[in-house]
């Protein structure tokens, strides 16, 4: 079963995978909304490691003085950061940008903001001194946009054979670090409860160790929202190497975790800010990735997970209510 999914349900990106359709046939991909002037500096601080010197020093530069930058042309601001107009275009693109005029309009709204001595802001959309009933509704607001994000992105086709895969699986190991570790153990604990076999690692060295022993019928599954995080990517590619069918769970699938992935499952790319960096904002659609997958396997098992999850429930009944005879 894993190999027939390899072959033909593949389009992740990876060695075994198929090349995605293009040309006029092709979905069109509806554009991502550029980073509020509020989130820039947030933005900077996820992403310039990922980015070379050069891109760095243009990231680093525009969001320590916006109003100054704001002001340049972009040979302006490449002379000013000693590199290239291709190095500043690329930098305002990686930042979510789509040109270097994006760019410049948000450095500008930014230094209006900061000008005009308005609160900081905890998130792109929230101040520090909002009453906590509009932090209800904003916060609100920006996890039923990001499930809807998710929801549009991901591939019907991918998903699908990634719950075949699970029901047809020996074993599935779950990686994942810290935010996306956690999402990896509600995987976990809710496979358990229907009878399959499933681990969950946030340990990478217990998780690799453990990758060794997969092989091909057992499925191994990466969650990681930049798709560039080495102690998921490293069991990912171990499990792929041992032939068991691989999946990656990311905001990011043209990332390296991809290139180890038989199917990609792609996430919404959250905003980001100071209190709310993107391993905390990711982690409402890695969920919904999670529950979509579970309720595939429930429903394609349905005459054996249902008394499973019904023995489970009853097993711990007596735990809710402690009362004697109860």
């Amino acid at each position: 079963m894993s190999s027939r999914l390899k072959e033909t349900f593949t389009g992740g990106g990876g060695p075994r995978g198929a090349a995605a359709p293009s040309g006029p046939l092709a979905p069109a991909a509806a554009p991502a909304p550029a980073p509020a002037p509020a989130a820039l500096t947030a933005k900077v601080r996820a992403l310039a490691p990922t980015m070379t010197r050069s891109m760095q020093r243009v990231a680093e530069t525009v969001a320590a003085d916006p109003a100054g930058c704001a002001a340049l042309t972009v040979t302006g601001l490449a002379a000013r950061t000693g590199t290239s107009e291709a190095t500043v275009v690329r930098t305002a693109r990686v930042l979510g940008y789509p040109g270097y005029r994006d760019l410049r309009l948000a450095l500008a709204a930014l230094a209006a903001q900061q000008a005009a001595g308005r609160a900081p802001a905890v998130t792109a959309d929230i101040a520090v001194d909002d009453p906590i009933a509009d932090v209800v509704a904003k916060l609100a607001q920006e996890e039923q946009q990001c499930l809807a994000d998710t929801a549009a992105a991901l591939d019907p086709v991918q998903l699908d054979a990634a719950v075949a895969a699970l029901v047809a699986a020996r074993r599935v190991d779950a990686y994942g670090i810290a935010a996306s570790g956690l999402v990896g153990q509600d995987l976990v604990q809710k496979l358990l409860r229907i009878g399959l076999i499933a681990h969950a690692h946030t340990d990478p060295h217990l998780a690799v160790t453990n990758a060794v022993q997969l092989r091909p019928g057992d499925v191994a599954i990466a969650i990681t929202h930049s798709g560039r995080t080495i102690d998921v990517i490293e069991p990912l590619r171990t499990a792929f190497d041992q032939g068991a069918t691989t999946v990656a769970i990311t905001g990011h699938p043209e990332a390296e975790v991809a290139q180890y992935a038989d199917l990609v499952l792609t996430t919404s790319t959250a905003r980001e800010s100071e209190l709310r960096p993107a391993a905390m904002s990711s982690r409402t659609s890695q969920l919904l990735v999670v529950d979509c997958l579970f309720v595939g396997v429930a429903q394609r098992t349905y005459a054996t997970a249902a008394p499973a999850l019904s023995a489970s429930y009853q097993a711990l009944a007596h735990r809710h209510d402690p009362r004697p005879g109860h």
